[in-house]
């Protein structure tokens, strides 16, 4: 194939086509009409010799070679978006612009709220606009329309770019008063009630079945490699409410480290070690290859690394 017979168009109807996964939308997005949109997808196939996009009962899906030039083509395309863009500053200080991160509670609370801090210093009129897991999908942040997603994910489309924040240790939080507070080993551990705390991933959350364990996380799936499993008596996406609740009631929170160490200073909590071991978790953000070279973005990520540097450095 000539590189220079190729109609870069093509590129921007590929990626749009994979992103929407329909000749309508993807014709709405680029404001082109929908014959328009179709050519353009059979000159697509007979650029790749292949379907692209076939119809299945679940829609329009795209076939293995298109999802392995998906973040081919939309790394092309964004290079080729930032080298045609006029090279402009980013300067913090005078900035108003709002910048949407989705962020788990754990993100929210462990990293944003020093985030927050280092902004009214260095840009006073930056907004953070935090939106929750259930509130997104991969595709808005896939388009653009979120900054930055922020949490722990199991997997992450090719077509992000990613990098871990942090990892993090488990601790045991239960209250001062908690019977079992000198004496807690595994025995204990399994004979006390606990609270189930975790929201990761993107949309709209379910509830949770107790019985499917293999779906509860990485503490459970620990427990259950050596033949245990704890008795969950609440289950809850929020890390103040199950401190809140380890300190007012009986029972056990097994949270990340920095989570847990919210409340390390309460003389009502005690934080202790797991009885068993949890490999560590990823803290990561993703963003869309959209917004990879943005001036501002890029210095946001730059200060995201920097807090989560400082807030590593400190004593847990």
């Amino acid at each position: 194939m000539n590189i220079a017979k190729v109609d870069l168009n093509l590129l921007v109807y590929l990626d749009v086509l994979l992103r929407e996964g329909s000749v309508t939308k993807a014709a709405n997005q680029l404001s082109i009409t929908q014959p328009a949109m179709s050519n353009g997808l059979k000159r697509l196939r007979e650029l790749f010799n292949d379907p692209i996009l076939v119809r299945t009962s679940e829609g329009m899906t795209p076939t293995q070679r298109a999802l392995e030039l998906q973040p081919v083509v939309r790394d092309v395309l964004s290079q080729l978006e930032s080298a045609v863009q006029p090279k402009t500053e980013f300067d913090p200080a005078l900035s108003d612009r709002t910048f949407r991160i989705m962020a788990s509670d754990y993100a929210e609370s462990t990293l944003l709220l020093e985030l927050i801090g280092r902004l009214s210093t260095l840009a006073p009129n930056i907004t953070l606009d935090i939106i929750t897991p259930s509130d997104v999908t991969f595709h808005d942040v896939e388009q653009g329309k979120v900054d930055m997603a922020i949490n722990r994910f199991e997997e992450l489309p090719l077509s992000f770019h990613q990098k871990v924040i942090w990892y993090d240790t488990f601790s045991c939080v239960i209250s001062a008063s908690h019977p079992l507070v000198d004496n807690f080993d595994l025995e204990s551990y399994l004979s006390s009630q606990h609270i189930w705390v975790s929201k990761t991933g993107f949309g709209v959350g379910v509830g949770v079945d107790p019985n499917e364990v293999q779906k509860l996380g990485w503490v459970d799936a620990e427990l259950t490699k050596i033949g245990k499993q704890r008795d969950i008596r609440v289950f809850t996406r929020h890390y103040h409410s199950a401190l809140q609740m380890a300190k007012n009631q009986h029972l056990v929170a097994t949270l990340p480290t920095r989570a847990a160490s919210i409340f390390k200073d309460d003389p009502g909590l005690a934080l202790k070690a797991p009885p068993f071991d949890i490999p560590p978790i990823a803290l990561k953000m993703a963003w869309s290859a959209l917004l990879h070279h943005d001036a501002g973005h890029v210095w946001l990520r730059r200060l995201i690394t920097e807090v989560a540097d400082s807030i590593q450095n400190k004593p847990t």
